[in-house]
């Protein structure tokens, strides 16, 4: 695989940039794309190799197709907002590109995501030859299963558990 296109530049998609940036042997061609251009200048910064970035509405299928055709990844990480999944899974299916995102579908206005929305996408993308990995997220699956682990295995009881972000980092 060796372009990708990340769009969303907050917190998670630093820390998804600045991965991929450690490694490329893997992803030799890196675009980071959100809708405030200082937000991908900030944290192209961080990466210890360059990186191209870009400016792109997300809400605006156009645009994302624009971009998806002037970058051509083979892969287009979605860390967006959940709001923003299904334009961007409708650019991916308009150009052919293969589609991952980390948090699944929700309307803007009401917090309450179900995957029958993204699922809707699945014969549409199947038909095209393209694939579209959702809700890969780390947070909560994974966290859940170390916290169930540890009341199971680790500990007679636990009252709470604290959870650090802390993966930017090259561990």
């Amino acid at each position: 695989m060796d372009r990708v296109l990340i769009i969303g530049a907050g917190a998670a998609g630093s820390v998804v940039a600045q991965k991929c940036a450690m490694d490329r042997d893997t992803f030799k061609h890196i675009t980071l794309a959100s809708r405030r251009l200082e937000s991908c200048e900030k944290v192209a910064k961080l990466c210890k190799t360059p990186i191209e970035i870009a400016q792109v509405d997300a809400d605006n299928v156009a645009e994302v197709v624009a971009l998806i055709e002037k970058v051509k990844p083979d892969l287009l990480i979605n860390m967006a907002l959940p709001y923003q999944d299904l334009p961007i899974m409708d650019a991916c299916l308009e150009t052919g590109c293969n589609y991952m995102d980390t948090a699944n579908y929700e309307p803007r206005d009401v917090a309450k995501f179900e995957y029958h929305w993204q699922w809707a996408y699945h014969d549409r993308f199947k038909e095209k030859g393209i694939t579209a990995i959702l809700g890969c997220g780390f947070d909560p699956g994974v966290t859940n299963v170390y916290c169930a682990y540890a009341q199971e295995h680790l500990f007679d009881e636990i009252e709470y558990i604290d959870i650090v972000d802390c993966n930017a980092g090259d561990h």
